[in-house]
């Protein structure tokens, strides 16, 4: 794959502006990812016309709208919930979804489609399939997906977000490793610049330790739950705050929990991720790919706790990414109370020089430009070339 930083279409006579449809849904790591690649496609053809496809049931109906492109909705089954008698209904729904996804490739005009992972994205590819057009599969997890490992067998072009996910593909399938795309403010964040503004933003007492307990988008109820009870447990401390991402189903709970903490404070979202992450000296995450990937970019050292339902265990495949190469902890999902992550905690937030090595071991360059060079990735599909002009990083985003 292409590396470097944001491309510009050499364009030659009688090229038509970049028409591309990007299959993406269901949660923020693959939304995000997609948002990503849309930015630097733009960057590459600034008269691209760009579109999404998902369904209705996911937060791309908030999100894809919000950063300015359009969503397509179909009805899909997930993969992973096509058990019993529903995965007799999976062939018929993919191929009604797959037949949508050709009327909007053609109605677009569009010369190739993208698929980020997820139930909402296989329609796109076999939509390309039946209209004859080239696509592109990004497979974002360490452990492919279902949706991703049917999807790779329509199309030659698989790109991948870490190189160990080579390990879990069938024998003879060609891929390339591009990183994870990241938006904008996360792919170019300088932590240590924005730190002073950061905690000064967030409230952190000077010479405080803050720790961020991330749900992620939809939050984590393990997660939610351990950290009031390590709240509970810190409630006499003054050098240590808790930040907790509750997501919106628990965030009303959790506020009622810690009110009056004189450490922690509950948030539904946060506008501003990089601002957090600049802030925080430990994250409590799950292990989504692209929080690893972000976490691995910016140098924030990460506690990491993979849900235990997710297919074929990829979250701890991702996981062991930054673990094994000295930037985080696993910890197990039912071993996350409020106890135990004081125990794993506190020997870390009292040992600056572990947390700082940590920060180092991250490895930051796998991901900062995956955007830009799936992006060129998709360009080479339908015979265009790209060169170099500089990478921008002011996009504002909604991270939530």
């Amino acid at each position: 794959m292409h590396s470097g930083h944001a491309e510009h279409l050499d364009e030659g006579p009688g090229h038509r502006p970049l028409s591309v449809l990007i299959g993406a849904g269901g949660t923020g790591g693959h939304i995000y990812p997609g948002l990503a690649l849309a930015d630097a496609l733009r960057r590459a053809d600034p008269r691209a016309v760009i579109s999404f496809v998902g369904t209705d049931r996911g937060l791309e109906t908030r999100l894809i709208p919000a950063a300015g492109y359009r969503l397509h909705t179909v009805d899909m089954i997930p993969f992973d919930a096509a058990l019993g008698l529903r995965r007799y209904l999976l062939p018929a729904a993919l191929l009604r979804s797959g037949l949508r996804c050709r009327e909007i490739l053609r109605a677009q005009g569009a010369q190739v489609a993208v698929g980020m992972g997820g139930y909402p994205s296989a329609p796109a590819i076999v939509g390309a399939r039946l209209a004859g057009l080239p696509s592109v599969v990004h497979e974002s997890n360490a452990v492919p997906g279902r949706a991703n490992r049917f999807a790779a067998r329509l199309t030659p072009n698989v790109a991948l977000a870490f190189d160990r996910t080579r390990e879990h593909l069938p024998a003879g399938l060609a891929a390339e490793t591009v990183g994870m795309p990241l938006v904008g403010e996360l792919a170019g964040l300088d932590r240590p610049a924005l730190r002073p503004e950061a905690r000064a933003r967030l409230g952190v007492p000077r010479g405080a330790r803050l720790v961020l307990v991330n749900g992620g988008s939809l939050g984590a109820a393990r997660l939610t739950e351990a950290a009031v009870a390590l709240a509970e447990h810190w409630r006499e401390r003054a050098d240590v705050r808790l930040l907790i991402k509750t997501g919106p189903a628990a965030f009303e709970a959790v506020r009622a929990a810690v009110a009056g903490s004189p450490v922690a404070e509950a948030v539904a979202y946060l506008d501003r991720m990089d601002l957090a992450y600049a802030a925080a000296d430990l994250v409590v995450c799950r292990a989504g790919s692209a929080t690893v990937a972000e976490l691995a970019t910016i140098g924030v050292p990460a506690v990491l706790v993979p849900y235990p339902y997710a297919p074929h265990d990829h979250q701890t495949h991702n996981a062991r990414v930054l673990c094994d190469a000295g930037a985080g902890l696993l910890v197990p999902d039912a071993a996350c109370t409020g106890e135990h992550l004081a125990a794993v905690l506190e020997p870390l937030l009292a040992d600056p020089l572990r947390l700082a090595a940590m920060a180092r071991a991250c490895g930051p360059d796998t991901h900062a430009h995956a955007a830009d060079r799936l992006a060129a990735a998709v360009l080479r599909t339908i015979g265009r070339s790209a060169a170099p002009a500089p990478h921008r990083t002011d996009e504002s985003r909604r991270i939530a």
